[in-house]
């Protein structure tokens, strides 16, 4: 099991053209102990945000003008590396199934529809989070093992 302390010093990248919505999820973050958040309205810096700062979680709204949350999924999916764990949680005012499905076929793991529960938003950052930490210790492992 991972360790609070672990997830907490976790880099998770927003992404979301509202202001209010950032800082919503950063005074939230922030509440639950987590300090290492990037943030953006633009989301046409997303991909290199998420290049630099090597996010171990992101938190990407689909309706945005000029580059959709769905073609941020589609440019990540193409740039990810298959060995490596890195969740995306969709968080969106658009609650329609066909929303939903699409989100997550382009490689989301997990989808909010605003107006979320802020309780069941950080329990589902958490659960992502710990999957994401026990994910590189198993591929440490295995490093380990190979030699």
């Amino acid at each position: 099991m991972n360790r609070p302390e672990e997830i907490t010093t976790a880099r998770i990248l927003i992404v979301d053209d509202q202001e209010a919505n950032l800082r919503l999820m950063e005074a939230l973050l922030e509440r639950e102990g987590f300090s290492n958040i990037l943030s953006t309205t633009d989301p046409e810096r997303a991909i290199e945000l998420f290049r630099i700062f090597d996010p171990d979680l992101l938190l990407l709204d689909l309706m945005m003008p000029g580059l959709s949350g769905y073609t941020v999924l589609e440019q990540l999916e193409k740039q990810r590396d298959p060995n490596d764990y890195r969740p995306v949680l969709v968080l969106t005012a658009d609650a329609t199934l066909q929303a939903k499905r699409r989100a997550l076929a382009l490689g989301a793991k997990d989808f909010l529809t605003k107006p979320f529960d802020a309780l069941e938003a950080m329990l589902r950052v958490w659960n992502l989070l710990e999957t994401r930490f026990l994910y590189k210790r198993v591929v440490e492992l295995e490093r380990s093992r190979r030699g």
